[in-house]
């Protein structure tokens, strides 16, 4: 194993789950975000995490990953935070009900609720997510009441039935075809796949705001972010996609402990900033 790889955190913990067992708590992944507050919100459940000398004017949206089956503001918090401190904006990290007892279009609806609710508080929003939490991001940006000012897509999982090449070239220890169209199955459970709040390969995506897409180099998701930023490039969406060498899956998560990770996060943040605050 090459040195970045032996260094890097995110990469030990898919491993780890790869071969099973006891893996250490999501969260541990990132440090804790210096100077940011974590304020528990009831209705829509979240966290409000709100950075030191914040503009209060606009606000990001957090929606996290985990294939629908895990994952939680709480595993985001730090993620988030770091993006807080980033782009000096408060973000309001959602949470959401998880497969088996939530499925399609459940998830949909309560990241419209969340939306909407953090609209009446901010006249500014942006939207960002991670892996499936970026698909949901996608779905909520193509709804015609929604209009964030910007998303910013951090390993997108766009395409639900897993065709990208980059399934099949081996540097993913976790993502194989049959995890992610499992995954998949469980949370369309019989709804239609070319839905396009699941489907966004499928939409016309010219009424997207201006988007950045984040993803790892060695991940298996890899084809599903150049897809998405092919056909958004297409439709005239002001995109921009940014490839981490030798990364894998919602490296992010490791900010504050990978040089790869922070540095992505200060980028998405000034990058946000730029859309958000004039």
């Amino acid at each position: 194993m090459d040195t970045v790889a032996a260094s890097d955190v995110n990469r030990r913990h898919w491993e780890a789950v790869a071969r099973g067992g006891d893996v250490p708590p999501w969260q541990d992944l990132g440090t804790e975000p210096e100077g940011v507050v974590a304020t528990r919100v009831d209705e829509p459940p979240g966290l409000w995490l709100q950075p030191p000398d914040a503009d209060t004017r606009a606000a990001i949206l957090g929606i996290h990953g985990g294939g629908f089956v895990s994952g939680s503001s709480a595993t985001h918090a730090r993620l988030f935070g770091h993006l807080a401190l980033a782009a000096r904006t408060p973000v309001f990290a959602m949470d959401y009900g998880l497969v088996p007892a939530h499925v399609f279009p459940s998830q949909v609806e309560q990241v419209a609720i969340a939306h909407r609710w953090l609209s009446e508080r901010a006249s500014r929003v942006a939207v960002a997510g991670d892996s499936c939490g970026a698909l949901l991001a996608l779905g909520r940006a193509l709804q015609p009441d929604a209009a964030p000012r910007g998303l910013f897509l951090m390993s997108p999982w766009t395409d639900l039935a897993a065709g990208g090449a980059s399934y099949d070239r081996g540097a993913d220890p976790f993502f194989t075809r049959d995890v992610v169209r499992g995954l998949a199955e469980a949370y369309l459970a019989g709804a239609y796949r070319h839905d396009v709040r699941t489907a966004p390969l499928d939409a016309d995506l010219r009424d997207l705001p201006p988007t950045l897409v984040q993803v790892g180099g060695d991940e298996a998701l890899l084809d599903d972010a150049v897809a998405l930023v092919r056909h958004a490039g297409a439709a005239g969406v002001d995109v921009r996609l940014d490839i981490a060498a030798g990364q894998l899956h919602t490296f992010q998560m490791a900010a504050g402990r990978s040089d790869a990770a922070t540095r992505a996060i200060a980028e998405a943040g000034a990058w946000l900033r730029s859309i958000l605050v004039p």
